[in-house]
């Protein structure tokens, strides 16, 4: 016998995104809940660095519209969350470092400290004067120019389980294959039938997000979707294990301006408190293709070119591919924001950055009452947990 049920809001995908939008929803009255068909953050959200950043690396180049406009209001935004004074309560998520860096090398200066002290960016960047460099580069050997940025770094491990404890009740686990979506006379998605592990149900709501990154092409298939198209730019990440390694936030600027730094740098802890430092930028790109040893080797040679005042001879080296996920929009453009778009009453949607989260969940909520999608105002919810497993946060690839 199948079982039906109902709800107003289904969520596909358990990353960061549609937590955020699970949270936001059901802050705002309605009913949802969200399936995830692996662990939670697996994706993107762990192989993210974590930095909520302000856009400013966009005007390196001197892009300061588009994509520089839309994030420059989301480290103060992040930030109220943080306080718990904003639409997500987000005490008890960990910030590894409240400033972010920008580094250059002394030939560069002249040029870095013109650009910078321009008016579109006077207030959003200061240059750190050497009494008052971190002790990272206190220690260098090497001349160069430090400038402190709006942009902080968040542990997304901590987000997550934030994120999940307030919902844990309506996050769920399926099994990848197990869910059919129907139609209504219309048309129109109207509900996914599930057979999981030997339990059959149907799940009805008024509307479907897809917020699975890389796993939304997957999903805009099996709802047979024809406007929404997915388009991935891979990476090839880098992390550095050691345990005297020092804690360091930092863009590396190389000898042009770049939308993307020749390297930037988070630093983590892992499960056995050792230091991780996650390498990202211009040698995650560049290294796509690349099998891990050369990789490896790239990286080690880019660090100790950049900072030969750090021995990294008893440092473990290691890399691991990753899919950016975005939308594919006007043939292969990338979006500057976060981006939606509805068909059949699903919306797809791609946050395009992690900084640009909050702004995903606000486009979406605005839509949905915009388009007369209400809390069903139903006293007592249905529970899925006699039919389906909590589903289970990751872990980083360092643990």
């Amino acid at each position: 016998m199948t079982s039906s049920y109902s709800t107003d809001i289904v969520i596909f995908g358990g990353g960061i995104a549609g937590l955020w939008v699970l949270n936001c929803l059901r802050n705002q009255g309605y009913q949802a809940i969200l399936l995830e068909t692996d662990k939670l953050g697996s994706g993107q959200t762990l192989a993210s660095q974590g930095i909520i950043h302000g856009g400013l690396k966009y005007a390196l180049n001197g892009a300061l519209s588009g994509a520089a406009n839309i994030i420059s209001d989301m480290p103060a935004r992040w930030r109220s969350c943080l306080a718990g004074e904003a639409e997500i309560d987000l005490r008890g998520c960990r910030v590894l470092s409240e400033h972010y860096y920008m580094w250059s090398n002394s030939g560069f200066r002249s040029k870095l400290k013109t650009f910078l002290g321009s008016k579109s960016l006077s207030g959003r960047v200061t240059a750190v004067e050497k009494q008052d460099y971190p002790d990272f580069f206190k220690a260098a050997t090497v001349d160069g120019a430090l400038y402190k940025l709006p942009d902080f770094v968040i542990d997304t491990n901590s987000l997550l389980e934030v994120l999940v404890e307030k919902q844990r009740d309506w996050i769920f686990q399926v099994t990848p294959g197990s869910y059919r979506f129907a139609r209504n006379e219309s048309g129109l998605i109207n509900a996914v039938s599930f057979n999981d592990k030997g339990n059959q149900f149907t799940l009805e709501a008024q509307k479907f997000i897809f917020t699975a990154g890389k796993g939304n092409q997957q999903l805009i298939d099996d709802a047979n979707l024809a406007e929404p198209k997915s388009q991935l730019r891979p990476l090839n990440m880098v992390y550095v294990k050691g345990k005297d390694l020092p804690p360091v936030f930092v863009h590396c600027i190389g000898d042009s301006f770049s939308l993307t730094p020749k390297l930037t740098i988070t630093s983590h802890s892992d499960a056995n408190a050792e230091m991780v430092w996650y390498l990202g930028g211009e040698i995650a790109e560049s290294g796509v293709g690349k099998d891990p040893v050369a990789q490896i080797l790239s990286a080690r040679k880019l660090l100790t070119t950049l900072f030969p005042w750090i021995n990294f001879e008893e440092t473990e080296f290691h890399c691991f591919a990753i899919d950016r996920a975005e939308a594919n929009v006007n043939n292969n453009y990338r979006p500057e924001d976060a981006y939606f778009v509805e068909e059949s009453n699903v919306l797809v949607a791609w946050p395009t950055k992690l900084t640009l989260t909050p702004n995903l969940a606000d486009n979406i909520t605005e839509y949905l009452v915009s388009s007369g999608v209400v809390p069903s105002g139903i006293a007592k919810e249905q529970s899925l947990s006699g039919l389906l497993e909590a589903a289970k946060i990751a872990t980083s690839r360092w643990d």
